[in-house]
């Protein structure tokens, strides 16, 4: 299975979240309606969705981050009720949005929460503009395309805008909030040809400077060696115990989970998520 497809289960599955949804707004962000939504109090927290998603089907995450946290979710370009301009789609585009979006609604810095597409967007912008990241959060993401697990790496040159537009629930649920309810075979041709963007990032994810939360399934799009690989990258994987603090970024991997299962679990992500934000660590043995 491939990792766009699956995103259908999840619209269908994850729903609105059951707590009240809060009122949005829209702000231009580089010649596009950018819609988001403000919800709770404390630190800002930027979340970012996954390819074919909106804030509804990031499901219950959102609220229960916004219990401690002023989470501002975002609509990226062409999707939910976020219009679509005449540019690819493609990692540095979308970082480079939420840079301006932050500029346009007076965020100076801000911790980010990004699902698939939006983490590779949130490790862009920590690499584009680590002015404006505090700590990164990023589940299902790669650095690097050889990161992709050989069976989506195989499948992506079969990608056909037809394979997406004949699926009802993609199309319906994109139309459901979509100011242009025609645009969505334009989308998916730009989606598609995001999967074909070049990824080589070993040297820029190495020199950052935020600390980067990596979540991962233990059967998701990205590789556990990737996993691992770019937890190594980012000074992780040394034994504790041994004198020295650890590091500040970190690996959670979420067992029995599939690709689109990772935004499925809320409790299980809150319980990786809050404790890297505010700086926690679990207590050993030695001091």
């Amino acid at each position: 299975m491939f990792r766009t497809a699956l995103i259908a289960a999840a619209l269908c599955l994850a729903g609105p979240a059951a707590e009240a949804q809060v009122a949005g707004d829209r702000v231009e962000v580089n010649g596009m309606q950018m819609y988001y939504e403000v919800s709770g109090e404390g630190d800002p927290l930027v979340v970012l969705h996954g390819a074919y998603m909106n804030i509804p089907t990031m499901g219950a995450i959102i609220p229960m981050l916004a219990r401690t946290h002023k989470v501002y979710a975002l609509e990226l370009q062409g999707h939910g009720r976020t219009t679509d301009i005449d540019r690819p789609i493609t990692y540095p585009n979308l970082a480079d949005d939420v840079a301006a979006f932050m500029d346009a609604v007076g965020i100076g810095k801000a911790d980010v929460f990004g699902y698939s597409m939006g983490a590779a967007a949130g490790l862009q912008l920590a690499i584009r503009h680590p002015e404006k990241v505090d700590q990164l959060a990023a589940a299902s993401v790669a650095y690097d395309f050889q990161g992709w697990q050989p069976a989506f790496r195989a499948f992506i040159p079969q990608m056909t805008v037809e394979m997406f537009t004949g699926m009802p629930l993609f199309a319906e649920e994109y139309r459901r909030l979509a100011a242009d309810p025609a645009g969505f075979p334009a989308l998916v041709e730009k989606l598609i040809a995001l999967e074909k963007e070049p990824m080589a990032w070993e040297e820029e994810v190495k020199a950052l400077k935020a600390p980067v939360l990596i979540i991962a399934g233990d059967a998701d799009v990205a590789t556990l060696e990737h996993s691992v690989a770019m937890f190594r990258l980012l000074g992780g994987g040394e034994m504790g115990d041994m004198g020295k603090p650890l590091a500040q970024s970190r690996l959670a991997v979420m067992p029995a989970t599939s690709h689109t299962a990772v935004i499925m679990q809320p409790d299980l992500l809150l319980t990786f998520i809050e404790p890297f934000l505010k700086g926690e660590t679990p207590k050993g043995m030695f001091p």
